[in-house]
């Protein structure tokens, strides 16, 4: 069973750890960390705060996710994923809002683990994450317009539909040195690769460009004119915690806390796939959760598990939480030694490396084939999307699990309620050519819970209302709920009313208890209730007279 919290980093040293692994890591870690510095720069720009926000992040984050975590080459630290929420809280609350809000949901995330509840995150259903993934990366691409575009825009509004329509009337503005520059950005980010995968074409994009609007004194918006220096150096301070609000960042704080433990969970799946191995997936929340707890006391946002990071952490040889420490420490290197030139990145080149994000999380491929699924995954992945682009991401994933849940139960209940009796009496003829005409058969089979409940039992009725005794197979209903129980005793004792004799086979242990708790097994008759089909047949030929 897996344990609740064992960090990987421990059994790593166990066996031991030799030096050649150890040259791997390094060079996978040093990779990553420049891969993860534009991204880092980036996202906390688009999120609506300071630079330097998100390399404290990445760094904080991205060390103890890496030293507590259940994946061996998870690496951690501000996603895409975060832009839409993060950028909402800080409108809504400020950024002390969105501090204690990240802090609430790392202990919710801490809680997640402590209840085991990491398996529970794996099964939030694909269109549904699909859905609010896509939309997520619409809304980003929508909000780098204004710089991709270089618009003279004082404010932009915060509504999908507002900021296309500021856009569209502010068009006239648009500053021709920042469209080639997005445009550059994209065309490296994209296409560098064709030269060599060992260093990462935004990283490319951000020094060639950066240093060409220095050389050529270019008129487009930087970090600098926007946001001042970035600091190269840490501080610890409180968020200002108001106990009067704590009821308002309840929600913000469980959006966060669903959202970084679903990402985290699918990046240490893929990462599992990659490198053969088995994530702790408990442990993985907790770490998490831990990380998303400290890492505001020192200015950072949200963080969770990065695909992209951890997949290139993989292809570049990295094996064990090690490659994740580098990979803090060489973004350490680079924030407190070349953080003074940061402040030069053109606002349009990091546009364009956002833009390239975004289309890279939108997973359009697999929008287009679940549109093609059926009815009720195009419906969660349809009003997932939509309510993540013009409402608001938790709304979205509220609604979202909802709306999958009583989907699942509509589906549930007609794909048990279509095995009708004729086709069960056509299966036992075949071993009971004998079994008269007086005696009605019926097979539960499956869950009895609340989804099904109702569309059993009403078909239970109509079968035992023609007969004179009615067999209730449940060999397999491997449980049964309050609804299902309550449900069970209306029809038996509908059909009592009528004199009809019922009973029940196969009944499994952990079901016959609940039966017995509820009364239903006293209502039945404990002589009516047989372990097999065999047995209850030949009490109920008795019952008819042709025993």
């Amino acid at each position: 069973m897996e344990p609740i919290f064992k960090p990987q980093l421990l059994s790593v040293f166990k066996p031991g750890y030799f030096k050649e692994q150890f040259t791997r890591d390094l060079f996978a870690g040093i990779i990553v960390g420049i891969v993860a510095l534009p991204l880092a720069i980036a996202f906390a720009v688009a999120s609506g705060v300071s630079p330097d926000k998100g390399l404290v992040t990445a760094i904080v984050a991205g060390f103890i996710i890496s030293a507590l975590g259940g994946s061996r080459v998870q690496i951690g630290g501000p996603t895409g994923a975060f832009i839409v929420i993060v950028y909402g809280i800080i409108e809504q609350y400020g950024l002390d809002g969105l501090l204690v809000a990240t802090v609430l949901a790392g202990i919710i995330m801490v809680l997640f683990g402590l209840l085991k509840l990491g398996s529970l995150l794996k099964f939030i259903p694909y269109p549904l994450i699909v859905g609010f993934t896509s939309g997520i990366a619409l809304t980003i691409f929508s909000t780098q317009i204004k710089d991709a575009l270089g618009l003279e825009l004082a404010e932009v509004p915060s509504s999908f539909l507002g900021k296309w329509a500021a856009y569209a009337s502010n068009i006239g503005t648009t500053n021709l040195y920042a469209v080639g520059i997005t445009v550059t950005t994209i065309l490296i980010a994209v296409y560098f690769k064709r030269i060599t995968t060992k260093v990462p074409g935004s990283f490319v994009a951000i020094i060639a460009i950066t240093a060409a609007v220095a050389v050529f004194d270019l008129p487009v918006t930087t970090i600098e004119t926007v946001f001042g220096d970035i600091p190269s150096t840490f501080t610890l301070a409180a968020p200002n915690f108001d106990l009067s609000n704590i009821g308002g960042y309840i929600g913000p704080a469980l959006t966060i806390a669903l959202l970084g433990g679903i990402e985290s969970l699918l990046s240490a799946v893929v990462a599992d796939g990659m490198v053969g191995g088995q994530h702790r997936s408990n442990t993985e929340l907790i770490a998490q959760g831990v990380a998303n707890i400290v890492t505001p006391f020192f200015g950072g946002i949200p963080a969770t598990g990065a695909i992209a990071r951890t997949a290139t952490n993989v292809r570049s040889g990295g094996r064990t939480p090690v490659a994740g420490i580098i990979h803090v420490l060489t973004l350490l290197l680079i924030m407190l030694v070349f953080g003074q030139w940061a402040k030069l990145i053109p606002m349009s080149c990091l546009a364009g490396i956002l833009i390239v994000v975004a289309y890279n999380m939108s997973e359009w491929r697999n929008f287009v084939s679940i549109m093609h699924a059926s009815n009720f995954d195009r419906i969660v992945l349809i009003v997932t999307f939509v309510l993540t682009v013009l409402v608001d991401l938790t709304v979205a994933i509220e609604v979202g699990v909802v709306l999958s849940s009583l989907l699942f139960m509509r589906r549930m209940s007609e794909t048990n309620s279509a095995l009708s009796e004729r086709q069960v009496d056509a299966d036992l003829l075949e071993l009971h050519p004998d079994i008269p005409k007086s005696i009605g058969i019926y097979e539960i089979s499956g869950p009895f819970f609340f989804a099904s409940a109702k569309a059993y039992c009403e078909v239970i009725k109509n079968v035992g209302q023609r007969s004179q005794v009615m067999i209730i197979r449940m060999r397999h209903v491997p449980f049964v709920d309050s609804t299902g129980l309550n449900n069970l005793r209306d029809a038996v004792q509908s059909l009592q009313g009528r004199g009809i004799e019922v009973l029940l086979s196969g009944v499994r242990p952990e079901v016959a208890v609940e039966l017995r708790r509820s009364g239903l097994e006293a209502l039945v008759g404990e002589g009516n209730v047989h372990p097999s089909f065999d047995l209850a047949l030949a009490h109920a030929k008795g019952l008819v007279g042709q025993g």
